[in-house]
């Protein structure tokens, strides 16, 4: 009862050895129509991410909104605890003496727009995830030391491997692998 599961494709990978000639490679793939295209580099290398066509994150937008949304239940709720649920007369003082609930908002501000920058990153990051079949791939390893590598995703179907690969070998990479699962 065994059954054989099909093969996914995942993509075309091409390795090389100087940043500027994965830059080039990512500008030749990017001028070639192809959007889906990942880099992996032992460091940052300026343009590339523009060359990718990589836009800046929301993350800063969702801690915004978060950090306004945490300051407005802090002030709610000594409001409310203040001034509806529970008003005692202390000193002659206002019920809605704002000054001694700063702490209180400023923690829950904080706290909000650091749960949501840290959710929203470790989603938009696709984590936890474990295994990803580039890892499989032999000297991958070093992309994290001293190799450049780029990906063209295939989105589970081999549509033009043929000229994504004939497009990668114009730029001379190291070498070229399809990436299966």
């Amino acid at each position: 009862m065994s059954e054989i599961s099909a093969r996914h494709f995942i993509g075309i990978l091409a390795e090389f050895d100087t940043p500027d000639a994965l830059l080039t490679a990512a500008l030749s793939v990017a001028s070639a129509g192809y959007k889906d295209a990942e880099a992996y580099t032992p460091f940052r290398v300026e343009g590339l991410a523009d060359a990718l066509g990589h836009r800046r994150s929301r993350i800063a937008a969702v801690g915004l909104i978060a950090g306004i949304l945490g300051a407005l239940t802090g002030f709610g709720m000594c409001w409310y605890a203040n001034v509806i649920s529970f008003p005692i007369n202390i000193g002659g003082r206002p019920f809605n003496s704002w000054p001694a609930w700063i702490p209180i908002t400023f923690e829950l501000t904080v706290l909000f727009s650091a749960l949501a920058i840290a959710i929203g990153m470790i989603g938009r990051n696709g984590l936890p995830r474990l295994s990803h079949p580039l890892f499989n791939v032999e000297g991958f390893e070093r992309s994290s030391i001293d190799r450049y590598f780029l990906c063209i995703h295939g989105g589970g179907e081999p549509k033009d491997v043929q000229s994504i690969i004939t497009l990668l070998n114009s730029t001379n990479p190291l070498r070229v692998e399809e990436i299966w699962q």
